[in-house]
Order: structure tokens, then sequence, then C-alpha cells
């Protein structure tokens, strides 16, 4: 095989992300991670004190996906000094059911990403499976879908709950081909059945279905179910609201996500992990690879080491080994896993 030199290989690296025009659409990224929106009383010192300790809080659950994180030695500390490390914040109005006044603040992702890693917490990186949301509310109306036509104000308070927690989640658009699909009734009964075949038009991994039976003189009664890799997770709750009832859902569909994708950083492989991705034929395929690789919180560098027709080779400098790379490399749909190669490539993937 040729190999290319450092210097010739970057400058090609370099051009060919010069004209790459578009990118592949590959795996959700979280963009707002490292934000939180906390509720405040008045615009003091002090409260802006909490409130960046209370975001601070919010943003490591985000990244590390457990309320756990919050219990190492070197995450409590560092919460105490919570306001020097906001890069921005800025004051939000808000009219009902928003709180009257909230802080939005923003914090730098590469030292929240060290202070995870460096305490020892599991690192949930950017890159995370959507999960598809079908969820019926019985009311003293009837039942109803929560969807952003006909109920606008509940579906932004489930975007919401879900973006709290960094779980990317689309809702059905309930068109023509939807309502054919599946019924409230259907959704209500969690018809297993009714509900795959009514998501598969959405190419979804993850689909999670609810029903909350609202109760206006006291406690809701509602169920969770959520689909994923070929099994079935139920919960039941008692809730004093529409929120809290999905509260319930989203903290089931990430500490079940965490469990599988949040890793804890091993300190990686000495010399660094050899990647090779087959299938690369043009120039956007291979920005859009490079450009992923490179934002990958657990990965430090990846580095172009080898080209040769349609497969390029990198070295992975990795917070983790080979195997936990994998689990996250592998929730990008367009990578397929191959067999390890004889030359002691430890990932080996085919582009499609």
């Amino acid at each position: 095989m040729r190999k290319a030199s450092t210097t010739s290989l970057r400058t090609w690296l370099w051009t060919w992300l010069a004209l790459a025009s578009a990118q592949t659409a590959l795996a959700d990224v979280v963009t707002d991670l490292y934000t939180a929106t906390v509720p405040v009383t008045e615009q003091s010192a002090s409260a802006l004190d909490a409130a960046s300790k209370e975001a601070m809080a919010a943003v490591l659950v985000k990244v590390s996906g457990s309320n756990s994180v919050l219990q190492y030695p070197g995450i409590a500390a560092a919460l105490r000094d919570a306001r020097s490390q906001v890069q921005q914040y800025s004051y939000v109005r808000g009219t009902p059911p928003a709180p009257p006044l909230s802080l939005r603040f923003e914090f730098d992702g590469a030292y929240i990403t060290d202070l995870v890693t460096q305490s020892g917490a599991p690192l949930w990186t950017a890159n995370r499976p959507a999960v598809l949301a079908w969820i019926v509310v019985e009311d003293e109306q009837g039942r109803h879908f929560i969807n952003q036509e006909t109920a606008p104000e509940e579906a932004e308070l489930l975007l919401e709950e879900f973006s709290r927690r960094g779980v990317p989640v689309q809702i059905p658009v309930f068109d023509l081909a939807d309502t054919a699909a599946i019924s409230t009734d259907e959704v209500w009964s969690l018809d297993e059945t009714a509900i795959a075949r009514a998501s598969a038009r959405y190419s979804a991994q993850e689909v999670v279905a609810g029903r909350l039976a609202v109760s206006s003189g006291g406690s809701s009664l509602g169920d969770w179910s959520y689909f994923r890799q070929g099994e079935r997770i139920n919960r039941s709750a008692t809730v004093p609201d529409l929120q809290a009832f999905l509260n319930t859902g989203v903290n089931i569909v990430a500490a079940d996500m965490a469990s599988r994708y949040a890793v804890a950083p091993t300190g990686g492989t000495d010399g660094g992990l050899r990647l090779s991705i087959t299938g690369i034929t043009n120039y956007s395929d291979y920005a859009a690879i490079a450009n992923w690789l490179e934002k990958l919180e657990l990965v430090e560098y990846a580095n172009l080491e080898q080209v040769q027709g349609e497969r390029v080779e990198f070295r992975l400098q990795a917070k983790t080994d080979a195997a936990q790379l994998a689990a996250i490399l592998e929730l990008n749909d367009r990578l397929t896993a191959l067999p390890a190669q004889g030359d002691g490539t430890q990932l080996n993937y085919q582009w499609r």
C-alpha cells in the first residue's frame, strides 16, 4: 500500500474540506448540550450565583447522562465555583405556562467535557440517537395526541423536557399517512404492533409511547413504553401534571440511553487506534466523516494516515478503548461494522 507523506495528506485533507459544499446527514448531534435555563425570582447577584450552580449541574447531568455525576468529589468542588465558568448568560421573560423570569446560561464545552472525564464520571457524547414520541392525553374533552399543530403548548413542553436531558426527540407529523396508520386508541393501549407499523416511515430505532389520564381533582395516572433494540421497557407513573409526566418519560429514556452509550474514559490506547473506512468515493463523504470524527468528545485527534482507492485509514487518539469507542461510532447510521482486518486495524467500517 502506498503511504502518503504527512504534509501531502494534510494538504489533501484541507482541500477536500474546502471543496465540500454540503455535509451528509449523520447521527443526531445535540447542539445545546452545554446550555441550561433555570427560573429565577429576581435579578440579583445572589440569584445569579445560585442559578449558575443549578444550570451547571443540569449541564453536567446532560453530558454524563445521570444525576450521579453530581456526587463525584471533583464535580461537587467545581459546582461551588460555577459562576466563574459561565461563558455568557441572559434573562428570558416568559408567558404562562413558562416561568415569568428565567436565566439562560452557556458553559464552555471543552471545560465541561474535561471536568467530567477528569472526575472519572461517564461521558455521553453529543452524538445521540433520536427518539420518536407518540403520546396521548385523556382529559375532559377526550383523547388527543400531543402534536405541534393541534396541541402546540403541550408539544413545546415535550420538546423542552427532552432538551433538558439532551435527548433528541421527534414528534410525528400527524399527516394523512400517520392518521391512517395509527389511532389514539391504539397508542392509548400501547399496542406494540400498531406503534411499530406507524413508526416505520420515520426509520426510528428508538420509540417511546405514553398515555396520561388527566385528573382535575388530584394526581394523574400515566404509563410509558419504551421500545429499543427489540426490547420494551414499561413504567407507570402517578404525577401532578403533564410536565411531571413528560419528565418521568424522558428520565426513562435518558437513563437507558446513557447506560448504553455513556462511557467512562479509560485513558485510551498507547499509540492510538487504527480506524479503516471503505466506500469513501467523493469529497463530501470524506469531509463529513473527518469533521464528525474531530468533533467526537472522546476523540482528541483524528489523523489521516493512508488512502487506497475507496479506503481511508485514520489514526485516532481517544480517551477510551476500541470497544467503547465503537459503541459511539456506530451511532452514525452511515457506518456499518466490518470484521477486523489482519493488519492490526482495531475499527473497520463500511461507509454507505
